[in-house]
């Protein structure tokens, strides 16, 4: 696993190369413009300790905060996703702490609307996998990483609100 996270556009000015989970790049780049996975998959954030706005990355050159889909130049941590080969396994649930109605799914949903009959997911379970949420259908708007465990509410996976379009797993790793 490693990324390099550079301070201006086009790989250019002070970097910092990366190998693990960095809660606070901060102490390393007072910004990020550009950044280049030379290994593995990524998800970073706008704020330290893995808060704020999340962007899926895999191998390749982002040339500028805009090639990731990103808001701004604020990228202040970031985690290195594991490669994993098993199956994959989720329950999404329609009201906090697992009530309400569920679904189970072991595959990528491009709408949830058109699968779950509801588009607000307020809890969920991942049992084997790692997943990216997305705000809006077809895989568009917000990403949210979702790693083994129990999600009470939506605001543990640190999304703002209960809405998830479309979700995927993430098998695309790059040695």
């Amino acid at each position: 696993m490693q990324i390099i996270l550079y301070e201006e556009k086009n790989f250019k000015g002070r970097y910092y190369k990366c190998g693990n989970d960095c809660p606070n790049l901060n102490l390393y780049i007072s910004r990020c413009n550009s950044v280049l996975v030379i290994k593995g998959s990524w998800m970073v954030y706008e704020h330290t300790n893995y808060k704020g706005n999340q962007y899926f990355l895999n191998r390749g050159e982002y040339p500028n905060f805009q090639k990731w889909l990103g808001f701004n130049d604020s990228i202040t941590s970031c985690i290195a996703i594991p490669q994993y080969k098993g199956s994959y396994r989720l329950r999404l649930y329609e009201r906090n702490n697992f009530g309400g109605k569920m679904l189970e799914a072991m595959d990528d949903c491009p709408s949830v609307c058109d699968r779950f009959n509801h588009h607000d997911i307020q809890s969920c379970t991942v049992f084997d996998g790692y997943w990216l949420f997305y705000e809006l259908p077809h895989y568009l708007g917000h990403q949210y990483l979702l790693r083994p465990g129990e999600y009470e509410r939506f605001s543990d996976w640190g999304a703002q609100n209960a809405r998830v379009g479309s979700f995927k797993q993430i098998t695309e790793f790059s040695d």
